[in-house]
């Protein structure tokens, strides 16, 4: 039973599985330029992405605009540049909301147990059994295009994930001669919880987190793009999708670059949680 809980992340474990695999450096060093990027967007960004300049509609990728612009004249570069905050705000936020209420259900229902787990899961089933986007979709349809709201609509749709991975070790921990020996001392369930099972099973939740984060994205751009993310004029790289597929045949940049971002932002996050994995993960470690 105990070998199914992983160790806490370690340094020496997280820098072992860094250098075992060389991709998880491609994947550390593109979301840090990512960030960057998000952070320093009105240093960085050569125009501002709101600005229309009609004349210089639908232009190609030029030394003026590095990578065009759109059916209103406004910088494509610029408009990805700011369209990375939405992208990182709304992925980071999301997952840390369905990341907080995931796990505190996921560990009340595996240390309670008995009719209340069963209720639980099988609500949390229910969730699982609509495709992520199809949720999303709902809940956004139902609340409203914003940036609030979009949040909200990802969060909900990741919380059954991380609320499962979240039990599974705590039914294994509260099995454990510490977790006996708190409750022998008189320790009550909020601290049992709290302060030995949460720290015991916490890396994998993190780990779950960066993989799910590539997932809020995408549902991001997705909802963006069928216009129920962040109301225009606002920036974001689903919304210049959808412009660039309308004007694919004219215009081919307004959908590559946007869709080029999107890639390089999963594929650094998925690079980062599979490093974290094989830290975690002690069968990996002991290879």
């Amino acid at each position: 039973m105990a070998s199914a809980v992983s160790s806490p992340v370690r340094p020496g474990g997280l820098w072992l599985a860094f250098s075992r695999n060389r991709l998880s450096w491609v994947g550390l060093v593109l979301l840090a330029a990512i960030i960057l990027v998000a952070i320093f967007a009105p240093l960085i960004a050569p125009y501002d992405p709101l600005e229309q300049n009609i004349v210089a509609r639908l232009e190609p990728p030029s030394a003026e605009f590095l990578l065009g612009t759109d059916s209103y004249g406004r910088d494509v570069l610029s408009r990805l540049i700011y369209g990375t905050r939405i992208s990182l705000t709304v992925g980071f936020i999301a997952i840390l909301i369905a990341m907080t209420i995931g796990s505190t259900i996921g560990i009340l229902a595996g240390y309670v147990g008995g009719l209340f787990d069963q209720i639980v899961m099988g609500l949390l089933d229910v969730m699982l059994s609509f495709p992520t986007l199809l949720l999303g979709l709902m809940i956004a349809a139902m609340l409203g295009a914003s940036l609030e709201n979009l949040i909200i609509a990802i969060a909900i749709t990741e919380i059954a994930p991380f609320a499962r991975i979240a039990r599974a070790p705590t039914i294994a921990l509260k099995q454990r001669d510490f977790v006996e020996a708190g409750r022998a001392l008189g320790f009550g369930p909020v601290r049992i919880m709290g302060v030995h099972i949460l720290p015991n099973m916490i890396s994998d939740v993190v780990v779950m987190g960066s993989l799910w984060m590539a997932s809020a994205i995408r549902t991001e751009a997705s909802l963006s793009f069928i216009g129920l993310g962040v109301p225009p004029p606002t920036a974001t790289w689903g919304s210049m999708i959808r412009e660039g597929f309308e004007n694919i045949l004219d215009a081919w940049w307004l959908a590559v670059f946007p869709s080029l971002a999107i890639l390089l932002t999963v594929l650094a996050l998925n690079l980062l949680g599979d490093a974290l994995r094989d830290a975690i993960d002690p069968k990996l470690r002991a290879e």
